[in-house]
C-alpha cells in the first residue's frame, strides 16, 4: 500500500482558512488522545446522524481503528486546543480493492463545544494537505448528513457533490440520506500514477 511520508511540510493552518482559530494546533494523534477521541465519537454516535454506528465502540476498538489507517501511511489528526483535543479527522482507503488504491475517504468529528468556530475547515485543509503529499489521487466523502454543516465544509474545501443515496440508513427513527462527494488530490485523474 501507499504511504505518505510525515515529514513533509504543508502551509501553516492559518494561510489555508483565515478564520480558522487561532489556538488550535492540528498534529498527528497518539494513543493518549483517544479517551477525548472516544468521547467526541460516541456524543456523535449516540445524538447525531454524521455516523451510521449505533453503539459507540470501545477505545480498544478505536485504538485497533487507529493502527489500521496508520499502517495503510495514512494521517489520523487531532486539532488541540488549550491542551484539549477539540476535534479529529481521519483518512481511510476508500474500498479494499486493487484498483482503489489511490482513492481515499475523509471523516471528521468536532467536540460540540468547539463547534461553529472555523475547527472543522483547519483540521479537513490539513488532511487534505497530508493526503496531497502522498500517492492519493481522489478524495470521497460519504456524508451521511446532507442537512448539516458538513456538506458545505466539503464544498469549500473543493468537493463536489457527485450523488445522493437515498434512504440508505435508518437511524433516530428516521430514513437517512447519504451524499457523495469528491474532491481531486494533486493531478487527479489527469496522468497515470507512479508505481
Amino acid at each position: 500500500m501507499p504511504t505518505c511520508c510525515a515529514s513533509v511540510r504543508y502551509a501553516p493552518l492559518e494561510s489555508m482558512n483565515p478564520q480558522s482559530p487561532a489556538q488550535a494546533h492540528v498534529r498527528d494523534a497518539t494513543a493518549d488522545d483517544f479517551p477525548a477521541i472516544a468521547a467526541i465519537y460516541a456524543h456523535h454516535v449516540l445524538h447525531g446522524a454524521a455516523s451510521f454506528e449505533e453503539t459507540p465502540p470501545s477505545l480498544d476498538e478505536l485504538l485497533h481503528r487507529h493502527r489500521a489507517v496508520r499502517e495503510h501511511g495514512l494521517p489520523w489528526l487531532v486539532a488541540e486546543i488549550d491542551g484539549r483535543v477539540a476535534g479529529y479527522c481521519y483518512a481511510t482507503p476508500y474500498r479494499p480493492r486493487p484498483a482503489y488504491r489511490y482513492t481515499i475517504e475523509d471523516s471528521i468529528y468536532v467536540d460540540e463545544a468547539f463547534r461553529g468556530r472555523g475547527l472543522g475547515h483547519t483540521l479537513l485543509a490539513a488532511l487534505i494537505g497530508r493526503c496531497e503529499a502522498g500517492p492519493w489521487r481522489q478524495m470521497i466523502a460519504v456524508v451521511a448528513d446532507p442537512r448539516g454543516g458538513s456538506l458545505k465544509l466539503h464544498e469549500r474545501l473543493g468537493f463536489e457533490l457527485t450523488g445522493t443515496l437515498r434512504g440508505v440508513g435508518f437511524k433516530h427513527g428516521e430514513w437517512r440520506d447519504t451524499a457523495l462527494m469528491q474532491r481531486t488530490l494533486g493531478p487527479g485523474a489527469d496522468t497515470p500514477p507512479k508505481g
